[in-house]
């Protein structure tokens, strides 16, 4: 059997949700391009789950019709856009991801892990906050609200939580997890709750990676608390672009120990 030739490296895909609100894909297709300028010889699509174009199933189709040309396969790593493992990342992205390999057997993809937790996503978080006027000195006198946008499963929470246990070891005065949905505390109650603990100076920020209808709801919390500082959301940060190009190589060396996957199986959990 002759063995597939493939272009050196994989595409990098990387899926957003979507979202009416212009920002959100204006975030994404910045922090595409900061991965971009880090990696320029990889090539590195954008797709959306829903409300935005393209559409993941439609960049597939474009990767497809490419493959097609060259008469070869393809390799895809498609990177949830995701800081933790909800329903998207367990059920929404594979099962569309397993509906475009059945409809192109040239492309083989493989589905990354999500972003989170890592700690380049706590220098992120904390670049967010310097941003906003938050120095070194203030850390010990500060409370932090993690606010994140919420999810249905239990898990996602627990590790929200995680999260804002680790972080607090940075020498924050504290920090708790709030949540804009399905979960409780909502970002006001937590502002207030860390107020009323002590807190002299109480920064909201937001675990979240583009605007959109629920960070606007983290905002309206971080408001209607009163807290002092409100940090802007992830979006391009640099340490984004790195984590996102790190899961991309553990997918891709994954992906190469396997070339004849047809359909999207789960990467190696990250740690």
């Amino acid at each position: 059997m002759t063995a597939a030739v493939y272009h050196p490296r994989p595409v990098l895909l990387l899926v957003a949700h979507g979202s009416r609100d212009p920002r959100h894909a204006a975030t994404v297709h910045a922090l595409a391009e900061r991965v971009r300028s880090l990696r320029p010889e990889l090539r590195v699509e954008t797709a959306f789950l829903d409300f935005n174009a393209p559409s993941v199933p439609g960049l597939v189709d474009r990767l497809a019709a490419g493959a097609r040309e060259r008469g070869a396969p393809r390799a895809v790593v498609a990177a949830p856009l995701l800081l933790t493992r909800a329903f998207h990342a367990k059920k929404d992205l594979p099962a569309v991801l397993r509906e475009a390999s059945a409809r192109h057997p040239l492309l083989h993809i493989l589905q990354a892990p999500v972003l989170g937790p890592a700690p380049l996503l706590l220098r992120a978080l904390e670049r967010r906050l310097a941003e906003a006027g938050v120095a070194a000195a203030d850390r010990t006198s500060t409370g932090v609200v993690l606010a994140s946008a919420g999810s249905s499963d239990p898990a996602a929470g627990e590790v929200v939580a995680g999260v804002a246990r680790e972080w607090r070891r940075a020498g924050w005065l504290t920090v708790r997890p709030a949540f804009a949905s399905a979960s409780l505390p909502r970002t006001e109650d937590a502002v207030r709750e860390l107020r009323a603990a002590g807190a002299r100076r109480v920064a909201v920020a937001p675990y979240v990676l583009a605007p959109g209808r629920l960070p606007d709801r983290i905002a309206e919390g971080a408001l209607a608390g009163g807290a002092d500082v409100l940090a802007p959301v992830l979006g391009p940060a640099p340490e984004v672009a790195r984590l996102l190009l790190a899961r991309y190589e553990e997918a891709a060396a994954h992906l190469a120990a396997a070339p004849f996957w047809r359909a999207p199986v789960p990467a190696p959990r990250s740690a």
